[in-house]
């Protein structure tokens, strides 16, 4: 009959295997928190999602690791301000869980109306709305020659403002409200390929008639002056989804910062940029891509033959608007000034 083993070789075995399984099954490590990271934090107006991840992790888009499911919340994913984030232990990792604020109000003889709380946005929503509200791309596959486009102005005007009617031809889309486009810069791959025309928004209009293949519109507002050749579209739904969080793409993707719309050379935090991925490569609103750019060429002292130093990494980015082949995202950090051709890509977990 074998002996039996002590006991402390079993707790030991179990010890053993259960550190074997965390390896198998990585959580968020302590490590990968940043060193200030507070107990409690109360969310404030203004706050966004990555403001608040960057307060608790070294890299903000790994707040769905940090994030604790809170089942008594009825919706866990929004956050609103005066909540309480705790910082505590789930299973010996890092996590965050939620007391829920409420609003005190002092009641009078008088009927008051609450306004309704709104949750923190993931992003500052200001710069992503505005941007929107001037900018589009046209994708590959629609063509311009088959959109409607202003001919001319009442009383022979070249230039027309709000209030002002203009003739359109082509079909326009069945909807109350146009928007009018001006074609910019087409964006293009690093190879050359063709991935859509970025076009900018110049005003809105509604059409009052039409007779054939020519249409009155009427002016509603203008940005700038609305030309002929101009181009009617029917307006992009600018809503935002209300939940999408600091994430990284689930593949591997690689991709380059291909323009900045509005010609800006050099490229710092909360600037727009575009990059040549979009949903055909799996990208979603949320999604953070890691920007690296190109090492030095150096000479090399013994050999004296020209070689590039490694990349490195030099700011994130998080995508808003995704298109089929290529994306805008909001600049989120910057350790260096980005420009055109950087790389951008899924960032290492």
């Amino acid at each position: 009959m074998a002996a039996r083993k002590p006991l402390y070789y079993s707790v030991f075995g179990a010890l053993l295997m259960c550190i074997a399984l965390l390896v198998s099954h990585p959580v968020l490590g302590w490590e990968r928190l940043r060193s200030d990271a507070p107990e409690r934090y109360e969310v404030v107006r203004g706050d966004t999602l990555w403001g608040i991840s960057a307060r608790y992790l070294r890299s903000p888009w790994q707040w769905p690791e940090l994030w604790q499911a809170n089942p008594q919340i009825r919706n866990p994913h929004l956050i609103y301000p005066g909540d309480v984030l705790v910082l505590g232990r789930c299973q010996g990792a890092p996590c965050l869980t939620l007391e829920r604020g409420q609003s005190v109000v002092k009641l009078t003889p008088q009927m008051r109306t609450v306004p309704e709380r709104e949750a923190i946005a993931p992003l500052p929503m200001d710069v992503v709305r505005a941007f929107l509200r001037e900018h589009r791309v046209l994708e590959e596959g629609e063509s311009l020659r088959e959109l409607a486009y202003v001919v001319g102005g009442e009383n022979r005007r070249l230039i027309s403002g709000a209030g002002d009617t203009l003739y359109v031809r082509g079909e326009l889309p069945a909807r109350a409200r146009l928007g009018i486009y001006r074609q910019s810069d087409p964006y293009l791959a690093n190879d050359g390929t063709p991935l859509g025309i970025e076009m900018i928004n110049i005003g809105e209009a509604r059409q009052l008639s039409s007779e054939g293949d020519i249409a009155r519109v009427e002016v509603l507002s203008a940005y700038q002056e609305v030309r002929n050749n101009d181009i009617l579209m029917a307006l992009e739904d600018r809503e935002q989804e209300e939940i999408f969080q600091p994430r990284a793409p689930l593949n591997s993707l690689s991709g380059h910062i291909i323009a900045v719309p509005g010609g800006v050379r050099f490229i710092g935090r909360l600037q727009v940029v575009a990059v040549d991925l979009g949903t055909q490569d799996g990208l979603q609103p949320g999604h953070v891509l890691r920007v690296d750019q190109q090492g030095e060429l150096v000479n090399d002292p013994r050999t004296d033959e020209l070689i590039q130093l490694p990349a490195t990494e030099a700011g994130q980015v998080m995508v808003f608007k995704p298109y089929n082949r290529v994306s805008y995202a909001l600049v989120m950090q910057a350790s260096n000034v980005l420009t055109v051709g950087d790389v951008a890509r899924t960032p290492v977990r």
